[in-house]
């Protein structure tokens, strides 16, 4: 799954039910740089019947560390790892690939997915900058695989923002 031309491991995802907390978390015990906060609803769009996540991103060690707060009830794919109560809780929940250069490398990768072994159980894009898929790989490795690919214009916005540590390590 990992082994695919253009791929490669770019980050380790957890959900939390306090993305602020969690963040404070991370900064304190193991040394994270500071957090890049967004949300995958975009100005002016109706999030009805879509999943509302608030996200943090850094990136230690040229991994992109991600934090995900699930917004009431409306993603069980994150939400559902965690724990009832107020107690913290942070839980692993993915890995992702991400699929560098062209949206034709994007094709192709998801092409060479057998689906019917690594089932789709979220998928979105946005525009002509990003598209991503979640594979459902619990029954073998424990947890989904994020797979990702972002315009090159949109991996350097990122690479701008997102708070890095070293940070002269490339990713």
């Amino acid at each position: 799954m990992f082994a695919r031309p253009n791929s490669q491991h770019s980050q380790v995802a957890y959900v939390t039910n306090d993305l602020v907390a969690a963040m404070d978390l991370l900064k304190r015990e193991y040394g994270a740089p500071g957090f890049f906060e967004l949300t995958n609803i975009q100005p002016g769009e109706d999030p009805t019947g879509k999943p509302v996540l608030k996200i943090a991103l850094a990136v230690v060690g040229g991994v992109e560390i991600e934090l995900i707060e699930p917004q009431g009830d409306t993603a069980p794919l994150f939400s559902d790892p965690l724990p009832e109560g107020d107690k913290l809780a942070i839980r692993f929940h993915h890995v992702a690939v991400r699929i560098d250069g062209s949206e034709e490398n994007w094709d192709a990768h998801v092409a060479s997915l057998d689906l019917s072994r690594h089932p789709v159980v979220f998928e979105g894009e946005v525009g002509d900058m990003l598209r991503y898929i979640y594979t459902d790989e619990r029954e073998t490795l424990g947890h989904f695989i994020e797979h990702v690919w972002m315009s090159p214009e949109l991996l350097a916005q990122m690479r701008a923002v997102v708070p890095r540590y070293p940070t002269q390590i490339e990713d």
